[in-house]
């Protein structure tokens, strides 16, 4: 089993589901179940980030091993996800900012857009796992440009 894209995914997974309920909670009103929500939600991104980070700079990245057809759109797939989670991860650390400034018209306004990114940057995150470490098992680990590219 891999076990730091095992944690790294499950990090990620529990981030978006704090952040959903989070959402869910700031809708309904409960200003302070919100945020204790989302503080939790934005740790386990950062954890997700640390874990995964230290496996890059130590390990590489693991390259796909599944069909020699199919690599083109993983590729794709994989680049749309890196610019989506790079995307999120600046909308994230500005929404947090906006919060703890109490810029609450602003955080407000990117606070949904930033919510709606991370509801699409999680469920792409853990397919890019099943590709990788369930369907089609076995890739080398290489650097992450290498594997980017398919080089």
């Amino acid at each position: 089993m891999h076990i730091f894209p095992t944690i790294s995914t499950t990090f990620i997974v529990i981030s978006a589901i704090f952040v959903a309920f989070g959402w869910y909670h700031i809708v309904k009103g409960n200003e302070a179940l919100h945020k204790k929500l989302m503080i939790t939600g934005a740790v386990f991104a950062l954890l997700f980030f640390i874990v995964y980070m230290s496996r890059t700079i130590f390990e590489g990245n693991t390259e796909f091993n599944g069909p020699e057809g199919m690599k083109l759109f993983y590729q794709i797939f994989l680049t749309f996800h890196i610019i989506l989670a790079t995307v999120s991860a600046v909308f994230g650390i500005t929404t947090l900012v906006l919060a703890f400034k109490e810029k609450f018209a602003k955080h407000r306004k990117i606070g949904r857009i930033t919510a709606t990114l991370w509801m699409f940057t999680a469920p792409t995150g853990v397919l890019v796992y099943v590709l990788l470490y369930i369907l089609y098992p076995g890739g080398m680990s290489k650097p992450m440009l290498d594997v980017i590219f398919g080089w």
